[in-house]
């Protein structure tokens, strides 16, 4: 009996983890519920979340007691070694309380940014403390304010239990903490699997709803975080991919989509093709992009949104404007990636934080660079933000302008000036450019959380000052200050600008993908640009080889992109959408949903929601995988890269290139 009641007392603290984590777990489980209860009632998933939440939390559990279960045989057989086995199960059950505490607070406020449980973005924001502390304490002061306290507290409550618990602890014979770890063990492995089957089970296990969040309920965040850190592991092999695709059948596939003459690809192995000129000039001309921050349709009163953006409004009747354009994801990084390099979105983070593609990576700035342009990146904030600095000057931008580049400007916020000192700037710098060609990427930051701009520019949306209604407001008013001074500057005549968001404010909706949150304005201006609403579904990733056409550059480039002003009226138009582990294939109002381990699901977009689940189309579901699987590929065996950068590498391509009668210009 001894011995059974000092096992008892040895294993009571375990008890009391898996009974707290519980009972915190579930609780916050059953606040999000009553957060989200409307899409929970209409995807009839009360019992499905409680109880595939209850078995993820047994998977948490599993895994977070492995290492006390590993230390019990070494650290509690003896006189000597108790006292550190008692401190480690205080301290360890003390930050990991604290740790799910501190995870499931802040699942709150990132849903309601994200439509999701922390993931893969939580740690992408805390690489930059300094940005994420003010927003934060701008935007989340009263969470802030309760929540650490809160956590703090829980993680005290938590030793003062553990630390009662052991007192009538004594040391186990080894004899008898042998076979008892293992055992333990042997219930930690089975339930942090959860299953017999050959895989254990991971996200893909409750994807049983087509709204992604309700899904995410039914995990718990800190297992999410932590699934999100172990797929880390693929980024640099392309990311996890979506179906079971050769290589060569998705490039097959990607090129006859691009709709690019057979004839123009360079070699067999990769999207490298000699692009014409549509608008071909004697003088190619300058090409300003200005990437708006968070900008949806849903605050452009001319695309049926909010009456915000009075400026955007009638710049969109004065160019080429595309009414059903999508952003590629929900990331300003993401759209940087599509409007730069035209590369198509993958699970993985964005090229532009990827190290396979932090030097020799295709963008426009290389290009134009390679053919006599000045090159520059252009922002109010710190540039190393989302390591840009980095891949903008290692891979073809000259000149870097942030926030230290500024004298006396108007307003200072969280995210760096003003977007009216911003494009101040930029119309200064374009004005020195004399003669010389320029590109630039201007981006701007006003239009972001917590919200400021300065005082006295606006007839306010809202009553209260920092909404996003009035931010967009403040922003559209700097775009018109700008061209109003760009139409009577020396460089208009000769320049086509780009107005274009990088991604909605916030995309959320209660299907797999919320394609109206991926719905963005963009347009394409200046004195050779004939005013002309484009009305095809079109993607972020069309937009480089459109303008490179619009301004008259010809060349090599690797983008798949289509050049829309080529495009064949019987052409259906397409767009590509990255959505946490999720991704859309649109084409017209068909949409292909793709899912890690699962089959291609396809839907009908009826304009605000999708519908019509039915089975899915061998045709467009090819399409769909093929993309996706030609992304990861691509990066991977480093094919986005210039050519003279793979021929040096790995000499796939040099031989083609001579014959091609290629080689010689890009060795000049």
């Amino acid at each position: 009996m001894g011995n059974i009641s000092n096992i008892l007392n040895n294993l009571r603290p375990f008890a009391l983890m898996i009974v707290s984590i519980l009972l915190l777990l579930s609780i916050s489980r059953l606040a999000l519920i009553s957060l989200w209860y409307s899409r929970v009632e209409q995807s009839n998933a009360f019992g499905f979340i409680l109880g595939q939440g209850l078995r993820f939390d047994a998977v948490l559990l599993g895994m977070l007691l492995v290492p006390l279960v590993l230390l019990m045989p070494l650290l509690s057989t003896s006189s000597l070694m108790f006292p550190a086995w008692r401190m480690v199960l205080i301290i360890y059950a003390t930050l990991t309380f604290s740790l799910i505490a501190f995870m499931e607070m802040s699942t709150p406020a990132f849903a309601e940014q994200f439509d999701a449980r922390p993931n893969i973005l939580f740690f992408e924001y805390f690489e930059h403390p300094k940005e994420i502390f003010a927003t934060l304490w701008g935007a989340y002061r009263g969470q802030l304010l309760l929540g650490i306290p809160s956590v703090l507290a829980l993680g005290w409550c938590a030793q003062l239990v553990v630390k009662k618990s052991m007192q009538a602890a004594v040391p186990l014979s080894p004899f008898v903490a042998m076979p008892l770890a293992f055992v333990l063990l042997l219930i930690c492995v089975m339930a942090a699997r959860s299953t017999l089957a050959h895989r254990a089970v991971n996200p893909s296990t409750v994807a049983r709803t087509n709204d992604a969040l309700i899904n995410d309920l039914a995990l718990n965040s800190t297992y999410s975080v932590a699934y999100a850190a172990y797929e880390m592991r693929h980024e640099e092999q392309g990311g996890a991919r979506y179906g079971n695709m050769s290589d060569e059948d998705a490039l097959a596939i990607v090129r006859r989509e691009s709709h690019i003459p057979e004839s123009a690809f360079v070699d067999e192995y990769t999207t490298w093709h000699e692009a014409g000129a549509g608008n071909a000039k004697a003088r190619p001309l300058n090409l300003v992009i200005i990437l708006q921050e968070s900008l949806g349709a849903e605050f452009v009163g001319s695309m049926g949104g909010l009456d915000l953006t009075p400026n955007i409004d009638a710049l969109r009747e004065e160019g080429l404007s595309f009414d059903r354009l999508y952003a590629t994801g929900t990331r300003s990084v993401r759209g940087i990636e599509a409007v730069t390099t035209g590369f198509l979105p993958t699970p993985s983070r964005s090229v532009v934080k990827l190290s396979k593609s932090q030097r020799n990576f295709f963008t426009l700035g290389q290009m134009l660079k390679e053919q006599g342009y000045d090159t520059s990146f252009i922002y109010g904030g710190e540039a190393h933000f989302d390591n840009m600095r980095r891949f903008f000057v290692n891979n073809g931008f000259d000149t870097i302008i942030d926030e230290k580049d500024y004298i006396d400007p108007v307003f200072t916020g969280s995210w760096g000036v003003s977007d009216e000192d911003l494009l101040t700037k930029a119309h200064q710098t374009f004005e020195a450019m004399g003669d010389k060609p320029f590109f630039s990427l201007v981006f701007s930051s006003s239009n972001h959380t917590p919200f400021e701009y300065p005082d006295g520019r606006i007839e306010p949306f809202d009553k209260e000052k920092q909404t996003v209604n009035n931010a967009v407001k403040y922003a559209d008013y700097a775009v018109g200050e700008f061209f109003a001074k760009a139409r009577q500057s020396s460089y208009w005549d000769n320049t086509v600008f780009l107005v274009v968001a990088d991604h909605n404010s916030r995309v959320h909706g209660a299907d797999l993908v919320p394609i109206n949150g991926f719905h963005i304005p963009a347009v394409v201006l200046g004195s050779s640009i004939k005013p002309q609403h484009y009305n095809k579904v079109a993607s972020q990733s069309d937009l480089p080889p459109t303008l490179l056409s619009l301004i008259g550059i010809q060349g090599l480039n690797p983008m798949p992109g289509r050049d829309l002003t080529q495009l064949a009226d019987d052409v259906p138009g397409r767009a590509i959408m990255q959505f946490n582990a999720i991704q859309a294939y649109m084409e017209d109002d068909e949409v292909v949903i793709l899912q890690k381990g699962m089959d291609p699901q396809c839907f009908t977009f009826n304009g605000t929601h999708l519908v019509d689940e039915r089975q899915p189309d061998s045709r467009i579901s090819n399409i769909a995988v093929a993309h996706s699987s030609w992304a990861s590929a691509t990066y991977e065996n480093g094919r986005y890269k210039s050519l003279l950068a793979n021929s040096a590498d790995t000499g796939d391509n040099h031989d083609v290139l001579a014959e091609a009668g290629l080689t010689p210009a890009l060795e000049k």
